[in-house]
């Protein structure tokens, strides 16, 4: 069999079997391919003609090298500690790229395995095509991720409320390593099984720290920084994840779980789209908290590791919470000053910001459009007719914020610098699921023009900027993913 630019290894079943079950994927027997990323596999390094091949991606046929398994871990779900795992997701294992770069290569919906709740281990078509076109949306947004290279029908039905298509979707991560791993192995295993997948973790993600001194401590202060950042490039774009539980939070602060997230219409800090959030734990305004709260739980996980004297390690575990913090005001108040045209950042500048957003919370105003309008209110494309204005308050504002554009370097494009900052093109809910809707019935094409606007973010479209009728519409997502 050709190589097919298979480059496949698996260094996780080199640690102890607390972490994983050897499982082989369910064969699928007429599999069909729905959508394959040629601009992914191509990075990956795997031949496009794989695409042909939907065996390959179904799990009927293993690349040369893997060696199938499903991870185990845990998970605070809402607040509450539940012993979990992969229970419709096999770990192939890793590509190697060939600019040297290693990436987990895993098949979700490809049959049962030991960590199966109710017997289930497939995934329906519509929910594996939603983390595909909301996971490349976030890819070109800049915001780190997990990709997705392909979705296959699996030509088995799925039950559900009614019967569904099963699909496969084949997800791409820089590991699949979650905080609800540790919490795994610090509730099931020894102090011994913690170091390994501490030091598996760091070789894996943060190699510069393996000779370090204070590497433990440097591991968590490195997961802080990331998922600080991550959550703060969320908040920007007014993405609502929907259900971060720890076993949703990756080491390497990417993305992952598509499953009831969406992106705001109408600017509302409560913003809840998940069916199942009835108290808002997982609201748009409290993402930065429960980021912080989901830090605790790995933190002490780690204590063990960070210093013999129990006191000393709750200690150093607060500095890298507070540390967390400081990272993460630091990153959103950045990128709110840049979606604002603020190169030259000073204090105040969080009166400007504030003021704006209680405008369009007031208002319910669309989140993502009306900062984009103050691009072209920058680059003064539009006069005073702009719609903003009609708002009680913004001329004030406008005045202000003008005035305060003033007071910085002369030789910057004011207007490009707001438009890398702020996106014309989001995965509006209301695209979403017409794109979905489509290919439940067979069309795929309005999949496609969706996803070839949401590369292109920062351009411009009068199509595809467009919000819903009726602002969010009371949008409700589902755990479907």
């Amino acid at each position: 069999m050709q190589n097919e630019g298979w480059n496949f290894e698996n260094t996780y079943i080199e640690l102890p079997k607390i972490f994983y079950r050897s499982q082989r994927p369910e064969v699928a027997l007429n599999p069909e391919m729905v959508i394959f990323n040629h601009n992914l596999a191509e990075y990956l390094g795997i031949d496009t003609w794989v695409n042909s091949m939907p065996e390959f991606l179904a799990g009927s046929l293993l690349p040369p090298g893997a060696n199938p398994i499903s991870q185990a871990y845990a998970g605070y779900q809402f607040g509450h500690f539940a012993k979990l795992g992969d229970g419709r997701a096999v770990l192939l294992g890793e590509q190697t790229t060939p600019d040297g770069h290693k990436f987990d290569i895993q098949l979700k919906g490809s049959g049962q395995t030991p960590f199966s709740r109710r017997g289930d281990g497939y995934a329906a078509l519509l929910p594996m095509l939603r983390e595909y076109i909301v996971s490349e949306a976030m890819y070109f947004l800049g915001i780190p991720t997990t990709r997705s290279l392909a979705v296959v029908l699996s030509g088995k039905n799925i039950i559900r409320e009614k019967i569904l298509k099963g699909a496969v979707l084949t997800r791409v991560a820089s590991s699949h390593i979650r905080v609800g791993t540790f919490n795994h192995i610090s509730k099931f295993g020894t102090k011994e099984d913690l170091r390994i997948l501490a030091d598996y973790s760091i070789q894996r993600h943060f190699p510069e720290l393996e000779n370090q001194e204070n590497k433990y401590i440097l591991f968590l202060r490195q997961v802080a920084k990331l998922q600080a950042s991550l959550i703060a490039s969320w908040q920007l774009v007014g993405f609502v994840h929907g259900v971060m539980n720890t076993d949703n939070m990756t080491i390497s602060g990417e993305t992952i779980d598509y499953g009831p997230c969406a992106f705001m219409d109408v600017y509302d800090p409560n913003t809840v789209f998940s069916s199942i959030d009835s108290e808002g734990r997982y609201a748009y305004k409290n993402q930065p908290a429960i980021g912080a709260w989901n830090l605790s739980r790995f933190a002490e996980e780690l204590l063990p590791l960070l210093h013999e004297d129990e006191k000393e390690a709750i200690s150093l575990a607060e500095n890298e919470i507070s540390y967390y913090w400081k990272c993460f005001n630091t990153n959103w108040f950045s990128g709110m000053c840049g979606k604002l045209g603020i190169i030259n950042e000073k204090p105040e500048d969080a009166d400007y910001i504030e003021e704006f957003l209680g405008l369009v919370a007031t208002h319910k105003l669309d989140y993502t459009n009306s900062f984009r309008s103050l691009v072209f209110l920058a680059e003064e494309s539009v006069e005073k007719t702009s719609t903003l204005f009609e708002v009680s308050g913004f001329a004030e504002w406008h005045k202000k914020w003008q005035t305060r554009l003033t007071r910085q370097p002369k030789n910057q494009n004011i207007p490009d610098i707001m438009k890398k900052n702020n996106p014309s093109v989001i995965a509006r809910n209301h695209r979403v699921e017409e794109a979905l809707s489509a290919a439940e019935n067979g069309d795929f094409t309005v999949m496609h023009n969706l996803l070839a606007a949401l590369t292109k973010p920062y351009e411009d479209s009068k199509e595809y900027s467009q919000p819903p009728v009726s602002g969010n519409c009371g949008y409700k997502t589902f755990c479907g993913t």
